[in-house]
């Protein structure tokens, strides 16, 4: 399962695959981040974390949604 994170950086909102150097798309706005960023990895399995503009966490969203751990057993 691929991970991406949306975070701000140097003005900017990127969508970065985890242990990749470059973005994989940079944004204006987080709005902008979001609306793409769903739609991109919602086509795949995997996670994205959605960062605040501090940089601190907000939340993750897994897809598909049934692949989402916190509904597993266990």
């Amino acid at each position: 399962m691929d991970k991406y994170d949306l975070t701000h950086d140097d003005g900017k909102w990127k969508l970065t695959r985890e242990g990749a150097t470059r973005a994989t798309k940079t944004f204006d706005t987080k709005q902008e981040g979001v609306t793409f960023s769903t739609g991109y990895v919602g086509e795949k399995t995997g996670s994205l974390r959605i960062h605040k503009e501090n940089g601190q966490f907000q939340e993750e969203r897994t897809y598909p949604r049934k692949d989402d751990p916190r509904k597993s057993k266990g």
